[in-house]
């Protein structure tokens, strides 16, 4: 999860804990927002009938710091969640957590866009997200991550994302970023100073071969669904290649591929 964060080392602050929800309902067929809880840094804000975005409150996270987010989405109802700009893990006291837990309703949408997470040299980080889908639930979850701030090394984040539909497992996914001796393979990230992945959900586009490319693969899955998995010299290049792979996920024309 995103928000924007400013400024050098915090780590003598005392760690936080800090826990968020967002939850949707269905009233005379649209979709409401009656449940928006923050709690700083974690501070939501309301910005369409059924969009939400992440907005800065505090310098988060830091080492230490424990967040929770929890959305959940009604039947038939829509969110969409974004942030107003990019986290920036910052090292501090032992390791950080950002724990996403996500429901989402038979016939519900849900579309997790947040800005891309930049791991600060020396943070020590790690991401989980639990996404659990019912039947007939649509998702587009994308998740981008910078290698460090402009011209230094990678901190350390351990990420681990586990979906499930309708209670059987959908998509088990780790990595690890910030271990010298894997982020310099040319197995997993060669040069790369950015890697990101969407998974998309929904009405089968008919695609179930792979499609592999230079710095992006779109690869189907039982679910069904489909995951774009991309790697990129910056965020721009990054963000280009999803974009890309998405579009064939979601069985839209596809442009040339991108360099």
């Amino acid at each position: 999860m995103s928000s924007s964060m400013s400024g050098a080392s915090c780590g003598s602050a005392a760690p936080m804990r800090a826990r968020a929800a967002v939850a949707t309902a269905l009233y005379a067929g649209r979709t409401a927002i009656p449940v928006l809880s923050s709690s700083p840094p974690l501070t939501f804000r309301q910005t369409g009938p059924h969009a939400v975005h992440l907005v800065s409150t505090a310098a988060a996270p830091l080492g230490g710091d424990v967040l929770e987010v929890d959305l959940d989405v009604a039947p038939g109802t829509k969110l969409d969640v974004g942030s107003v700009a990019s986290t920036v893990v910052l090292p501090g006291r032992g390791e950080s957590t950002m724990l996403i837990t996500a429901r989402v309703g038979a016939g519900a949408t849900l579309r997790f866009t947040p800005e891309p997470t930049v791991l600060a040299a020396g943070c020590d980080h790690r991401m989980l997200v639990r996404l659990a889908l019912a039947e007939g639930a649509h998702v587009f979850w994308r998740e981008e991550i910078v290698f460090g701030r402009y011209g230094e090394a990678p901190g350390r984040c351990h990420a681990r994302f586990d979906a499930t539909r309708a209670g059987r497992p959908l998509l088990r996914q780790e990595f690890t970023v910030g271990d010298p001796a894997l982020d310099a393979s040319t197995a997993v990230y060669g040069d790369a100073r950015c890697v990101g992945t969407t998974l998309v959900t929904g009405p089968d586009p008919g695609r179930r071969e792979a499609v592999v490319g230079a710095g992006v693969a779109v690869l189907p899955l039982a679910g069904p669904g489909t995951l774009v998995s991309a790697l990129g010299g910056d965020a721009v290049e990054l963000r280009r290649r999803l974009e890309w792979g998405e579009s064939l996920a979601l069985g839209l024309a596809g442009a040339a591929h991108p360099a």
